[in-house]
Protein backbone atom coordinates (compact mmCIF):
# COMPACT_ATOMS: atom_id res chain seq x y z
CA UNK A 1 0.00 0.00 0.00
CA UNK A 2 2.96 2.59 0.90
CA UNK A 3 4.40 1.62 -2.60
CA UNK A 4 1.54 2.26 -4.76
CA UNK A 5 0.99 5.53 -2.63
CA UNK A 6 4.30 6.86 -3.47
CA UNK A 7 4.09 6.44 -7.35
CA UNK A 8 0.88 7.47 -6.97
CA UNK A 9 2.35 11.00 -5.80
CA UNK A 10 5.03 11.47 -8.16
CA UNK A 11 3.48 11.19 -11.48
CA UNK A 12 5.72 11.60 -14.51
CA UNK A 13 9.27 11.86 -12.39
CA UNK A 14 12.51 13.14 -13.62
CA UNK A 15 15.19 11.04 -14.00
CA UNK A 16 16.56 12.37 -10.80
CA UNK A 17 12.81 11.67 -8.97
CA UNK A 18 13.07 8.25 -10.60
CA UNK A 19 15.91 7.84 -8.88
CA UNK A 20 15.53 9.31 -5.89
CA UNK A 21 12.31 6.80 -5.79
CA UNK A 22 14.73 3.68 -6.32
CA UNK A 23 16.33 4.99 -3.18
CA UNK A 24 13.66 5.03 -1.02
CA UNK A 25 12.22 2.05 -2.06
CA UNK A 26 15.12 0.22 -1.57
CA UNK A 27 15.15 1.67 2.20
CA UNK A 28 11.65 0.63 2.74
CA UNK A 29 12.37 -2.85 1.78
CA UNK A 30 10.71 -2.82 -1.57
CA UNK A 31 13.57 -2.94 -4.21
CA UNK A 32 15.83 -6.59 -3.65
CA UNK A 33 19.33 -5.52 -3.51
CA UNK A 34 20.52 -7.29 -6.31
CA UNK A 35 17.48 -5.01 -8.28
CA UNK A 36 18.19 -2.25 -6.97
CA UNK A 37 21.76 -2.21 -8.02
CA UNK A 38 21.00 -3.44 -11.48
CA UNK A 39 18.44 -0.37 -12.04
CA UNK A 40 20.82 2.49 -10.67
CA UNK A 41 23.64 0.64 -12.90
CA UNK A 42 21.17 1.34 -16.00
CA UNK A 43 20.32 5.25 -14.89
CA UNK A 44 20.77 6.97 -17.48
CA UNK A 45 21.52 9.83 -15.32
CA UNK A 46 24.55 7.87 -13.53
CA UNK A 47 25.76 7.48 -16.85
CA UNK A 48 25.51 10.88 -17.47
CA UNK A 49 27.91 11.71 -14.34
CA UNK A 50 30.72 8.94 -15.58
CA UNK A 51 34.32 10.99 -15.57
CA UNK A 52 37.82 10.33 -15.52
CA UNK A 53 38.87 8.53 -12.64
CA UNK A 54 42.68 8.44 -12.88
CA UNK A 55 44.77 6.39 -15.53
CA UNK A 56 47.07 3.45 -15.08
CA UNK A 57 50.78 4.33 -16.21
CA UNK A 58 53.53 1.93 -16.96
CA UNK A 59 53.62 0.40 -20.61
CA UNK A 60 56.01 2.37 -23.26
CA UNK A 61 53.83 1.89 -26.40
CA UNK A 62 50.29 1.68 -27.51
CA UNK A 63 48.03 0.05 -24.88
CA UNK A 64 46.19 -2.42 -27.26
CA UNK A 65 43.98 -4.38 -25.24
CA UNK A 66 42.44 -4.55 -21.85
CA UNK A 67 39.95 -6.30 -19.91
CA UNK A 68 38.80 -6.74 -16.54
CA UNK A 69 38.99 -10.27 -14.59
CA UNK A 70 35.97 -12.31 -13.42
CA UNK A 71 35.17 -9.91 -9.90
CA UNK A 72 36.86 -6.48 -11.47
CA UNK A 73 39.33 -6.01 -8.87
CA UNK A 74 42.33 -6.36 -11.57
CA UNK A 75 42.64 -5.50 -14.86
CA UNK A 76 45.10 -7.30 -17.44
CA UNK A 77 46.69 -5.15 -20.16
CA UNK A 78 49.08 -5.84 -23.12
CA UNK A 79 50.68 -3.19 -25.26
CA UNK A 80 53.20 -2.30 -28.01
CA UNK A 81 55.65 -2.93 -25.65
CA UNK A 82 54.97 -6.58 -25.76
CA UNK A 83 54.63 -6.81 -22.26
CA UNK A 84 51.67 -8.08 -20.50
CA UNK A 85 50.63 -6.24 -16.63
CA UNK A 86 48.02 -6.80 -13.95
CA UNK A 87 46.74 -4.01 -12.65
CA UNK A 88 44.86 -3.52 -8.74
CA UNK A 89 41.82 -1.00 -10.41
CA UNK A 90 40.93 0.07 -6.73
CA UNK A 91 44.53 1.30 -6.22
CA UNK A 92 45.45 2.09 -9.59
CA UNK A 93 48.58 0.47 -9.21
CA UNK A 94 50.61 -2.15 -11.24
CA UNK A 95 50.88 -5.38 -9.55
CA UNK A 96 52.52 -7.54 -11.92
CA UNK A 97 54.55 -6.47 -15.07
CA UNK A 98 56.14 -9.50 -17.80
CA UNK A 99 57.37 -9.87 -21.05
CA UNK A 100 54.96 -11.80 -23.19
CA UNK A 101 57.56 -13.47 -25.21
CA UNK A 102 56.35 -12.33 -28.20
CA UNK A 103 58.46 -10.54 -30.58
CA UNK A 104 55.83 -7.58 -32.06
CA UNK A 105 53.18 -5.96 -30.88
CA UNK A 106 50.73 -7.47 -28.36
CA UNK A 107 47.11 -6.90 -29.29
CA UNK A 108 44.57 -8.76 -27.26
CA UNK A 109 45.75 -10.27 -23.67
CA UNK A 110 42.92 -12.52 -21.61
CA UNK A 111 42.48 -13.97 -18.06
CA UNK A 112 40.97 -17.25 -18.23
CA UNK A 113 38.30 -17.97 -15.97
CA UNK A 114 39.05 -19.96 -12.72
CA UNK A 115 42.62 -19.61 -12.55
CA UNK A 116 43.22 -17.17 -9.74
CA UNK A 117 44.03 -14.36 -12.32
CA UNK A 118 47.61 -16.91 -12.84
CA UNK A 119 46.90 -17.60 -16.53
CA UNK A 120 46.43 -15.59 -19.01
CA UNK A 121 46.61 -16.09 -23.00
CA UNK A 122 48.13 -14.19 -25.54
CA UNK A 123 48.00 -13.01 -29.12
CA UNK A 124 50.10 -10.37 -31.51
CA UNK A 125 51.15 -9.26 -34.33
CA UNK A 126 54.11 -12.02 -34.68
CA UNK A 127 51.37 -14.35 -35.36
CA UNK A 128 51.61 -16.19 -32.33
CA UNK A 129 49.35 -17.56 -29.58
CA UNK A 130 50.86 -17.59 -26.39
CA UNK A 131 50.45 -18.91 -22.48
CA UNK A 132 51.59 -16.43 -19.49
CA UNK A 133 51.66 -18.83 -16.35
CA UNK A 134 52.07 -16.59 -12.86
CA UNK A 135 53.64 -18.85 -9.83
CA UNK A 136 52.70 -18.77 -6.98
CA UNK A 137 55.94 -16.72 -5.84
CA UNK A 138 54.48 -14.01 -8.74
CA UNK A 139 57.42 -15.26 -11.22
CA UNK A 140 55.58 -15.63 -15.07
CA UNK A 141 56.44 -18.60 -17.38
CA UNK A 142 55.62 -18.00 -21.29
CA UNK A 143 55.36 -20.58 -23.89
CA UNK A 144 53.87 -20.76 -27.07
CA UNK A 145 50.90 -22.28 -27.80
CA UNK A 146 50.15 -22.17 -31.66
CA UNK A 147 50.89 -19.71 -34.78
CA UNK A 148 48.75 -17.97 -36.89
CA UNK A 149 50.61 -16.79 -40.63
CA UNK A 150 49.80 -13.15 -40.02
CA UNK A 151 48.54 -11.04 -37.08
CA UNK A 152 46.10 -12.58 -34.47
CA UNK A 153 43.99 -9.79 -33.46
CA UNK A 154 41.49 -11.22 -31.38
CA UNK A 155 41.14 -14.45 -28.79
CA UNK A 156 37.62 -15.84 -27.41
CA UNK A 157 37.66 -17.76 -24.20
CA UNK A 158 34.87 -20.06 -23.60
CA UNK A 159 32.50 -18.23 -20.74
CA UNK A 160 33.37 -20.43 -17.59
CA UNK A 161 35.77 -22.43 -18.70
CA UNK A 162 39.61 -22.34 -17.54
CA UNK A 163 40.94 -24.74 -20.08
CA UNK A 164 39.13 -23.41 -23.74
CA UNK A 165 39.91 -20.50 -26.05
CA UNK A 166 39.75 -19.55 -29.87
CA UNK A 167 41.52 -17.60 -31.91
CA UNK A 168 41.51 -15.65 -35.77
CA UNK A 169 43.89 -14.41 -37.52
CA UNK A 170 44.58 -12.21 -41.29
CA UNK A 171 45.68 -16.02 -42.58
CA UNK A 172 42.03 -16.31 -42.04
CA UNK A 173 42.46 -19.74 -39.68
CA UNK A 174 40.28 -20.71 -36.88
CA UNK A 175 42.25 -22.30 -34.01
CA UNK A 176 40.78 -24.22 -31.25
CA UNK A 177 42.84 -24.30 -27.64
CA UNK A 178 42.07 -26.21 -24.95
CA UNK A 179 45.50 -26.00 -22.41
CA UNK A 180 45.23 -29.33 -21.32
CA UNK A 181 46.69 -30.82 -24.78
CA UNK A 182 49.60 -30.23 -26.17
CA UNK A 183 48.39 -28.50 -29.72
CA UNK A 184 46.09 -26.39 -30.97
CA UNK A 185 43.08 -27.93 -33.68
CA UNK A 186 42.71 -25.89 -36.84
CA UNK A 187 38.69 -26.27 -37.45
CA UNK A 188 38.84 -24.42 -40.90
CA UNK A 189 40.00 -21.79 -42.86
CA UNK A 190 37.10 -18.76 -43.96
CA UNK A 191 37.41 -17.76 -47.23
CA UNK A 192 34.70 -15.03 -49.17
CA UNK A 193 30.95 -16.36 -50.14
CA UNK A 194 30.37 -17.26 -53.83
CA UNK A 195 27.95 -18.54 -55.88
CA UNK A 196 30.06 -21.23 -57.18
CA UNK A 197 32.33 -22.46 -54.97
CA UNK A 198 32.88 -23.85 -50.89
CA UNK A 199 32.57 -21.09 -48.56
CA UNK A 200 35.56 -22.80 -46.78
CA UNK A 201 39.33 -24.60 -47.91
CA UNK A 202 40.75 -27.67 -45.91
CA UNK A 203 42.17 -25.97 -42.36
CA UNK A 204 45.74 -26.96 -43.56
CA UNK A 205 46.01 -24.94 -46.55
CA UNK A 206 46.25 -21.37 -46.57
CA UNK A 207 45.00 -19.32 -49.17
CA UNK A 208 46.13 -15.92 -50.52
CA UNK A 209 41.94 -16.35 -51.05
CA UNK A 210 41.22 -16.40 -47.47
CA UNK A 211 39.76 -13.75 -46.01
CA UNK A 212 41.41 -11.91 -43.10
CA UNK A 213 39.39 -12.28 -39.50
CA UNK A 214 39.83 -9.46 -37.11
CA UNK A 215 37.40 -10.71 -34.37
CA UNK A 216 36.37 -13.74 -32.99
CA UNK A 217 33.50 -13.98 -29.75
CA UNK A 218 31.49 -16.60 -27.86
CA UNK A 219 27.72 -16.42 -27.07
CA UNK A 220 27.57 -15.82 -23.60
CA UNK A 221 23.77 -18.10 -23.70
CA UNK A 222 25.29 -20.77 -25.77
CA UNK A 223 28.98 -21.57 -26.19
CA UNK A 224 28.48 -23.47 -28.98
CA UNK A 225 27.65 -20.82 -30.73
CA UNK A 226 30.71 -18.59 -31.90
CA UNK A 227 30.68 -15.58 -34.29
CA UNK A 228 33.73 -14.62 -36.59
CA UNK A 229 34.54 -11.69 -38.97
CA UNK A 230 36.66 -9.52 -40.85
CA UNK A 231 37.59 -8.18 -44.48
CA UNK A 232 34.22 -8.61 -45.76
CA UNK A 233 30.67 -7.58 -44.81
CA UNK A 234 29.38 -10.39 -42.83
CA UNK A 235 29.46 -11.10 -39.15
CA UNK A 236 29.03 -15.02 -39.42
CA UNK A 237 27.76 -17.33 -36.70
CA UNK A 238 29.18 -21.02 -36.78
CA UNK A 239 28.01 -24.26 -34.23
CA UNK A 240 31.12 -26.04 -32.83
CA UNK A 241 29.45 -29.11 -33.28
CA UNK A 242 28.55 -28.79 -36.73
CA UNK A 243 31.72 -29.65 -39.33
CA UNK A 244 32.15 -25.66 -40.84
CA UNK A 245 31.35 -26.86 -44.34
CA UNK A 246 28.97 -23.39 -43.82
CA UNK A 247 27.76 -21.02 -40.82
CA UNK A 248 24.72 -21.48 -39.52
CA UNK A 249 23.78 -18.22 -39.88
CA UNK A 250 25.30 -14.37 -41.39
CA UNK A 251 24.56 -10.92 -41.11
CA UNK A 252 24.97 -7.57 -42.81
CA UNK A 253 22.47 -4.49 -43.00
CA UNK A 254 20.17 -4.77 -46.25
CA UNK A 255 22.09 -1.34 -47.95
CA UNK A 256 25.63 -2.73 -47.45
CA UNK A 257 24.98 -6.01 -49.49
CA UNK A 258 25.50 -4.71 -52.95
CA UNK A 259 29.31 -3.07 -51.14
CA UNK A 260 32.70 -4.29 -51.26
CA UNK A 261 34.53 -1.82 -49.75
CA UNK A 262 33.86 -2.40 -46.10
CA UNK A 263 35.12 -4.62 -43.37
CA UNK A 264 34.21 -5.63 -40.25
CA UNK A 265 36.72 -4.89 -37.07
CA UNK A 266 34.95 -5.33 -33.77
CA UNK A 267 31.92 -7.66 -32.57
CA UNK A 268 30.38 -7.83 -29.22
CA UNK A 269 27.54 -10.32 -28.05
CA UNK A 270 24.71 -8.65 -25.07
CA UNK A 271 23.32 -11.06 -22.69
CA UNK A 272 20.72 -12.08 -24.54
CA UNK A 273 22.78 -12.94 -27.49
CA UNK A 274 22.21 -10.04 -30.04
CA UNK A 275 24.91 -8.88 -32.07
CA UNK A 276 26.83 -6.22 -32.18
CA UNK A 277 29.06 -5.42 -35.20
CA UNK A 278 31.34 -2.49 -36.00
CA UNK A 279 32.60 -1.63 -39.43
CA UNK A 280 35.33 -0.38 -40.63
CA UNK A 281 34.70 3.28 -42.05
CA UNK A 282 30.91 2.44 -41.63
CA UNK A 283 28.71 2.68 -38.31
CA UNK A 284 27.90 0.12 -36.08
CA UNK A 285 24.85 -2.41 -36.65
CA UNK A 286 22.85 -4.42 -33.89
CA UNK A 287 21.53 -7.60 -35.26
CA UNK A 288 18.84 -9.55 -33.40
CA UNK A 289 19.87 -13.16 -32.85
CA UNK A 290 17.10 -14.92 -35.50
CA UNK A 291 17.09 -12.18 -38.18
CA UNK A 292 20.14 -13.34 -40.34
CA UNK A 293 20.21 -13.86 -43.64
CA UNK A 294 20.78 -17.41 -43.50
CA UNK A 295 23.62 -19.81 -43.65
CA UNK A 296 24.71 -18.66 -47.10
CA UNK A 297 23.91 -14.67 -48.16
CA UNK A 298 24.82 -15.87 -51.90
CA UNK A 299 21.24 -17.18 -51.94
CA UNK A 300 19.38 -14.19 -51.02
CA UNK A 301 17.63 -12.82 -54.56
CA UNK A 302 15.62 -9.81 -53.36
CA UNK A 303 17.00 -7.36 -50.83
CA UNK A 304 14.10 -5.91 -50.43
CA UNK A 305 11.95 -8.91 -49.22
CA UNK A 306 14.31 -8.73 -46.07
CA UNK A 307 12.87 -7.72 -42.77
CA UNK A 308 14.96 -4.76 -41.19
CA UNK A 309 14.97 -4.29 -37.71
CA UNK A 310 18.71 -3.47 -37.13
CA UNK A 311 20.09 -0.47 -35.01
CA UNK A 312 22.13 1.70 -35.65
CA UNK A 313 24.71 3.85 -33.84
CA UNK A 314 26.35 6.65 -35.36
CA UNK A 315 28.66 9.86 -34.60
CA UNK A 316 31.69 8.22 -34.14
CA UNK A 317 34.49 7.29 -36.80
CA UNK A 318 35.82 3.45 -37.01
CA UNK A 319 39.33 4.37 -40.12
CA UNK A 320 42.43 4.21 -38.75
CA UNK A 321 42.61 1.11 -36.62
CA UNK A 322 41.13 -2.30 -35.45
CA UNK A 323 38.88 -0.90 -33.05
CA UNK A 324 36.82 -3.13 -30.96
CA UNK A 325 33.07 -2.41 -29.26
CA UNK A 326 31.11 -3.09 -26.68
CA UNK A 327 28.00 -3.27 -24.31
CA UNK A 328 27.37 -1.39 -21.09
CA UNK A 329 25.12 -2.06 -18.23
CA UNK A 330 23.69 -4.96 -16.32
CA UNK A 331 21.61 -5.89 -19.05
CA UNK A 332 23.57 -4.75 -22.09
CA UNK A 333 21.53 -1.28 -22.33
CA UNK A 334 24.40 1.09 -23.72
CA UNK A 335 26.63 0.81 -26.70
CA UNK A 336 29.97 2.06 -26.96
CA UNK A 337 32.54 2.49 -28.63
CA UNK A 338 35.93 4.52 -29.30
CA UNK A 339 36.33 7.15 -32.53
CA UNK A 340 39.37 8.02 -34.61
CA UNK A 341 38.79 11.48 -33.19
CA UNK A 342 40.01 10.36 -29.59
CA UNK A 343 36.40 10.22 -28.28
CA UNK A 344 34.73 7.55 -26.48
CA UNK A 345 30.77 7.35 -27.38
CA UNK A 346 28.17 5.86 -25.47
CA UNK A 347 24.64 5.23 -26.80
CA UNK A 348 21.35 3.99 -25.51
CA UNK A 349 21.04 0.81 -27.30
CA UNK A 350 17.09 0.86 -27.86
CA UNK A 351 16.64 4.36 -29.43
CA UNK A 352 20.48 4.78 -30.67
CA UNK A 353 20.56 8.02 -28.88
CA UNK A 354 23.87 9.43 -28.00
CA UNK A 355 23.70 9.89 -23.91
CA UNK A 356 28.01 10.68 -23.10
CA UNK A 357 30.73 11.46 -25.31
CA UNK A 358 33.92 12.05 -23.29
CA UNK A 359 37.76 12.79 -24.39
CA UNK A 360 39.48 9.61 -24.42
CA UNK A 361 42.89 10.10 -26.05
CA UNK A 362 44.64 13.03 -27.68
CA UNK A 363 44.27 11.06 -30.90
CA UNK A 364 42.34 7.33 -31.42
CA UNK A 365 40.49 5.38 -28.46
CA UNK A 366 40.66 1.92 -29.57
CA UNK A 367 39.08 0.08 -26.62
CA UNK A 368 36.78 0.89 -24.22
CA UNK A 369 35.40 -1.98 -22.04
CA UNK A 370 33.29 -2.67 -18.89
CA UNK A 371 33.72 -3.72 -15.39
CA UNK A 372 31.63 -6.30 -14.85
CA UNK A 373 29.94 -5.38 -11.74
CA UNK A 374 29.41 -1.51 -11.57
CA UNK A 375 29.15 1.28 -13.42
CA UNK A 376 32.68 1.60 -14.37
CA UNK A 377 34.70 1.41 -17.22
CA UNK A 378 38.13 0.95 -19.08
CA UNK A 379 39.54 3.01 -22.30
CA UNK A 380 42.60 2.85 -24.26
CA UNK A 381 44.34 4.13 -27.47
CA UNK A 382 47.19 5.67 -28.90
CA UNK A 383 48.49 7.12 -25.34
CA UNK A 384 50.35 4.71 -23.41
CA UNK A 385 47.91 4.95 -20.52
CA UNK A 386 44.80 3.29 -19.51
CA UNK A 387 41.90 5.25 -18.19
CA UNK A 388 39.33 4.13 -15.96
CA UNK A 389 35.75 5.84 -15.90
CA UNK A 390 33.52 6.21 -13.01
CA UNK A 391 30.49 8.38 -12.08
CA UNK A 392 31.88 10.42 -9.75
CA UNK A 393 30.40 13.49 -10.80
CA UNK A 394 27.74 15.45 -8.56
CA UNK A 395 26.08 17.24 -12.12
CA UNK A 396 25.26 15.50 -15.10
CA UNK A 397 27.52 16.40 -17.67
CA UNK A 398 26.24 17.73 -20.74
CA UNK A 399 27.14 16.27 -24.40
CA UNK A 400 30.24 18.28 -25.59
CA UNK A 401 29.48 22.19 -27.19
CA UNK A 402 31.22 20.88 -30.15
CA UNK A 403 29.56 17.67 -30.32
CA UNK A 404 28.42 18.63 -33.50
CA UNK A 405 31.50 19.73 -35.60
CA UNK A 406 33.02 16.45 -34.05
CA UNK A 407 30.27 14.50 -35.40
CA UNK A 408 30.35 16.07 -38.83
CA UNK A 409 34.40 15.90 -39.49
CA UNK A 410 33.98 12.64 -38.82
CA UNK A 411 30.58 11.58 -41.07
CA UNK A 412 33.31 13.74 -43.49
CA UNK A 413 36.00 11.74 -42.81
CA UNK A 414 33.58 8.45 -43.62
CA UNK A 415 32.76 9.70 -47.14
CA UNK A 416 35.83 11.71 -48.06
CA UNK A 417 37.52 8.26 -47.34
CA UNK A 418 36.49 6.53 -50.79
CA UNK A 419 37.43 9.47 -52.87
CA UNK A 420 40.90 9.59 -51.60
CA UNK A 421 43.81 9.36 -54.30
CA UNK A 422 47.30 8.43 -53.63
CA UNK A 423 49.57 10.66 -54.86
CA UNK A 424 53.84 9.05 -55.29
CA UNK A 425 54.63 11.15 -52.52
CA UNK A 426 52.02 9.38 -49.85
CA UNK A 427 52.68 5.80 -51.85
CA UNK A 428 56.28 6.47 -50.83
CA UNK A 429 55.65 7.62 -47.46
CA UNK A 430 53.78 4.31 -46.78
CA UNK A 431 56.81 2.13 -47.77
CA UNK A 432 59.17 4.05 -45.79
CA UNK A 433 57.57 3.24 -42.52
CA UNK A 434 56.63 -0.38 -43.82
CA UNK A 435 60.42 -0.64 -44.60
CA UNK A 436 61.01 0.94 -41.20
CA UNK A 437 58.85 -1.50 -39.31
CA UNK A 438 60.21 -4.80 -40.86
CA UNK A 439 63.86 -3.40 -39.98
CA UNK A 440 62.66 -3.09 -36.12
CA UNK A 441 60.63 -6.49 -36.59
CA UNK A 442 63.92 -8.08 -37.47
CA UNK A 443 66.01 -6.89 -34.59
CA UNK A 444 63.44 -7.61 -32.19
CA UNK A 445 63.77 -11.17 -33.42
CA UNK A 446 67.63 -10.98 -33.17
CA UNK A 447 67.18 -9.85 -29.50
CA UNK A 448 65.03 -12.61 -29.13
CA UNK A 449 66.54 -15.61 -30.69
CA UNK A 450 65.39 -17.82 -28.03
CA UNK A 451 61.96 -16.74 -28.42
CA UNK A 452 59.93 -20.12 -29.55
CA UNK A 453 61.80 -21.70 -26.49
CA UNK A 454 59.22 -23.09 -23.98
CA UNK A 455 61.16 -22.04 -21.37
CA UNK A 456 61.85 -18.32 -21.96
CA UNK A 457 61.48 -15.57 -20.00
CA UNK A 458 60.72 -17.29 -16.83
CA UNK A 459 62.68 -15.37 -13.99
CA UNK A 460 62.22 -11.81 -16.29
CA UNK A 461 58.78 -10.70 -14.31
CA UNK A 462 58.81 -8.14 -11.60
CA UNK A 463 56.01 -7.54 -8.98
CA UNK A 464 55.30 -3.75 -8.64
CA UNK A 465 53.49 -1.82 -6.40
CA UNK A 466 53.11 1.92 -7.06
CA UNK A 467 50.81 4.17 -7.23
CA UNK A 468 49.09 6.57 -9.93
CA UNK A 469 51.28 9.05 -9.33
CA UNK A 470 54.68 7.03 -10.39
CA UNK A 471 53.85 6.79 -14.23
CA UNK A 472 57.04 5.95 -16.60
CA UNK A 473 58.59 8.59 -18.87
CA UNK A 474 56.73 9.12 -21.82
CA UNK A 475 60.02 10.81 -23.85
CA UNK A 476 61.69 7.85 -24.86
CA UNK A 477 59.21 4.99 -25.09
CA UNK A 478 58.46 3.06 -28.30
CA UNK A 479 56.33 5.14 -31.40
CA UNK A 480 52.79 3.94 -31.38
CA UNK A 481 52.17 2.04 -34.39
CA UNK A 482 48.52 2.24 -36.67
CA UNK A 483 47.33 -1.07 -37.89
Amino acid sequence: MMESSVHDKIKGPSQSQHETLEFFNREIGFNPPRKFSRQISASEALVKRIDLAGKLKGHEGCVNTIEFNHSGDHLVSGSDDRRVMIWNVATKSLVLSYPSGHVDNIFQAKIMPFTDDRTIVTSAADGQVRLGQIAENGKPHTKKLGKHHGRVHKLAVEPGSPHIFYSCGEDGLVQHFDLRSNSPTKLFCCSPFTSTDHHHHDSSSISNNNLRLNSIIIDPRNPNFFSIAGSDKYARVYDIRSNFDQPVNTFCPKHLLETHDVHITGMAYSSTSELLVSYNDELIYLFQKNNGLGPNPSNVTNVDDLEDDTRIYSGHRNSLTVKGVSFFGPNCEYVMSGSDCGHIFIWKKKEGKLVRVMEGDRRIVNQVVPHPNIPVLASSGLEKDIKLWVPLSDDILALPHDLSEIMEANRKGREDHSRVTLTPDVIMHVLRLHRRQALAFIERRRDREDFESDEEDENDGYVMGFSDGGSLDDGNSTECNIV
